[in-house]
This record gives structure tokens, C-alpha cells and sequence, in this order.
């Protein structure tokens, strides 16, 4: 194990600050990133899902935010174990999950999740669906099925709202939607894969058009007390250097449609949070993603990516482990009022008592990530 230098306890205290999101209280800023597991056999969460999450409220988790779960859509998903957020079994066991989280003082919201055109055909709970997408193509803009009618479209914003409804009845703190990575909402935004003539269609703040109404349609079935929370990114699975804004003037025209839709906070994904958004603009030590978003919208912003670790959560998945990172950098444009909240992601996966060792000031204690953790549930 490698240990880095560590802020003092004191320096943390900026993360264990309470942080009010319309009618939610958070206890502190760390949220727990969404991070998909597939454990849920048949999308169904279990008592093991259940615990895994009870174990980080119980340790200082300030909010959590589920792993992807999939709306009433059946190209939805591409593995029956991912978690779904409509059948009546699954509901039920997520109402089990929320009620063991609140029951020791914790605040969680489900994201709300389809990944479009990414779900290859033929897998899935589901396999002889069709993959949902703006335009019926690849990354690459290559046609492999029809365009989806206006009416599949609103049908796909249905399924998002009812799904948030259900969040709602379940009594879930809030929702994420997940609008990153070059999953379904995500494809809207992406000119090469959203070619529509329609007014899902036209230029970057016009393909934010389907998110937006997905957002509307989610206010009417929460209510005016739920927060609403939109995940984005620039990034994209299929292209890491893919960038939806190149200017802050760019990036401000497209948030704007999310502000005007009623979103509460954004939760702005980078690979590394630390790398300047606009380096051109600001220089190498400029506002991050989720400081440019916060500085153009004035919305509570979350920033996430590589919290605590030295290396990109892409190098997981080859097996690759990551060494600790001092939160030193984190903490302090926190504290400065950059972004307001922090998503922490594999080191919450590894070790449920992350926070609470930050809280304790057990530097010592935090371990390096080992890969191993995606094959575990704990």
C-alpha cells in the first residue's frame, strides 16, 4: 500500500458541511457516485444491494445516488442483472433499499437510466427490442435502424417521467437522470448521432431538447419539493476526447435549456476532475467542469472523477489499480465555492467506511484501489 500525503482532519472539514437542495437536506458534500454493478438478478435489487448501500449511509456518505436503473423501455438495458426501475418486483426492492438507507439517517435518490443506442441488439431482459437512439445511428453515424417517430420519442420521456413518479411514491430524497457518456439522453446532444429534423433536432441547445422535456415531465410526477439532478458529460464511452461545448459561451447556451427546464443541480462528469475544462480560457489551473457550470447557471454543481485516486476509472475495467490521492485540491476549490458537492466513486466502491475515515481523519487507513472491487458487492 502506498500512502500519499493526506490533509489534516481539519482540512476536511469543508466536506462535512450541510448542503440544502429544495427540500433535501444533505448532512455533507460527499455524494456517492452512480456506479452500475449488475447484482440484480433478473432487475430485481436484492437484500445484498440493500446492505451495500445501507453500509455507506451509516459512514458519512452525504448523499448516495443508485447505480443505473432502467426505465420502461424494453432496448433499456443490455444485462437482465442491471436493476430496473418499473417492474413491480424491483420496485419493491428498492423501496427495501431506500427504507433501510433513511432508516439510518441517510439521503439517496435512484438515477434513472437507458443507454440507447450503446445496448447492442439482441441482449438484454428484453433482446428482441429494438435500441432506442435519436436517429437510428452508431457513434459513428452509420444507420443501422430506422429513425424513432416523434411519437417514440415522447414515449421514451414517458417512460423517464414514470420512472421518476415511481421514485417519488417510493419516497426517494430526489433523482438523478443520467444525460452522460454517450447513453440515450446523451445521444440527443451528439450531432453525429442526432440528425433529426424535428424539435428533438437543429443545433446543440435544440438537442438538448428531448433532456429538457424529460425534465418537465419528471417536475409534474415529483412535485415542486423533489430535486431533480441531471448528470452530463463532454466525454463519451465511445470517444474520450469528444467534447459537446468547445467555449463556455457554447456550454452556457446548452445548460441554459436545463435551467430554464427546472433542473436543480448539475452533476458534471470528467474522467479526472482536476484538468481545466478551458485550459485556452483560464489556463491548466482553470475552473473544472463542474466550476464553469456552476459560474454560467448559478445551479449547485457536483463534481466528479477520480476522487481520491491518482489514475482514470477507465483503467478499472483492464485491471489496472489505482494509487490514493491527496483530497487537498478537491477540498480547497470547495471551499473557495467552485462546485458544491464532490462524487466519489471506486474508493466508495472498494471501501464502505471512506468517509467515514476522511471524517476521522484516518488517513492512514485508505488503501489503494484494487480492481478486484467491480467483481465484489460490499
Amino acid at each position: 500500500m502506498v500512502i500519499l500525503e493526506s490533509p489534516s482532519v481539519s482540512d476536511t472539514s469543508p466536506l462535512f458541511q450541510p448542503f440544502k437542495l429544495r427540500s433535501m437536506t444533505i448532512p455533507n458534500r460527499i455524494v456517492m457516485a452512480p456506479m452500475t454493478r449488475n447484482f440484480s438478478p433478473n432487475g430485481v435489487p436484492t437484500d445484498e444491494v440493500r446492505d451495500y448501500y445501507r453500509r455507506r449511509a451509516e459512514a458519512h456518505v452525504g448523499l448516495i445516488i443508485s447505480e443505473g436503473t432502467t426505465v420502461a423501455r424494453g432496448g433499456a438495458s443490455n444485462d437482465p442483472r442491471i436493476p430496473n426501475f418499473h417492474k413491480p418486483d424491483a420496485l419493491a426492492g428498492w423501496k427495501s433499499v431506500i427504507s433501510a438507507v433513511q432508516d439510518v439517517g441517510g439521503v439517496m435518490g435512484p438515477q434513472l437510466w437507458h443507454q440507447g443506442m450503446l445496448r447492442k441488439p439482441g441482449t438484454g431482459p428484453d433482446p428482441d427490442a429494438p435500441s432506442d437512439g435519436p436517429s437510428g445511428l452508431t457513434h459513428r453515424g452509420k444507420a443501422v435502424q430506422d429513425a424513432p417517430s416523434e411519437e417514440d420519442v415522447w414515449d421514451m420521456v414517458t417512460a423517464f417521467a414514470d420512472a421518476a413518479g415511481e421514485a417519488k411514491r417510493l419516497g426517494f430524497d430526489c433523482i438523478e437522470l443520467h444525460g452522460a457518456h454517450g447513453y440515450l439522453i446523451d445521444e440527443f446532444f451528439w450531432s453525429v448521432m442526432n440528425v433529426r429534423e424535428d424539435r428533438f433536432g437543429g443545433d446543440l441547445p435544440d438537442r438538448a431538447t428531448f433532456a429538457a422535456e424529460i425534465i418537465k415531465q419528471c417536475r409534474e410526477r415529483v412535485g415542486d419539493d423533489m430535486p431533480i439532478i441531471l448528470r452530463f458529460s463532454q466525454w463519451k464511452s465511445q470517444d474520450y476526447d469528444a467534447k459537446l461545448a468547445e467555449t463556455p459561451q457554447e456550454l452556457e447556451a446548452f445548460l441554459r435549456v436545463f435551467v430554464d427546464a427546472g433542473v436543480d443541480c448539475l452533476h458534471c462528469s470528467q474522467r479526472r476532475f482536476w484538468e481545466a475544462e478551458f485550459e485556452p480560457v483560464d489556463g491548466m489551473d482553470g475552473l473544472n467542469l463542474a466550476g464553469w457550470a456552476k459560474k454560467l447557471t448559478g445551479l449547485p454543481t457536483i463534481t466528479v472523477g477520480s476522487v481520491g485516486l491518482s489514475t482514470e476509472f477507465t483503467g478499472a475495467f483492464r485491471g489496472e489499480s489505482s494509487k490514493t490521492r491527496p483530497l487537498t485540491d478537491v477540498i480547497e476549490r470547495l471551499e473557495r465555492g467552485e462546485f458544491d458537492m464532490v462524487g466519489v466513486g471506486r474508493a466508495l466502491l472498494q471501501d464502505p467506511f471512506w468517509a467515514q475515515k476522511i471524517f476521522d481523519g484516518n488517513f492512514e487507513d485508505l488503501s489503494d484501489y484494487d480492481a478486484a472491487a467491480l467483481k465484489t458487492l460490499y
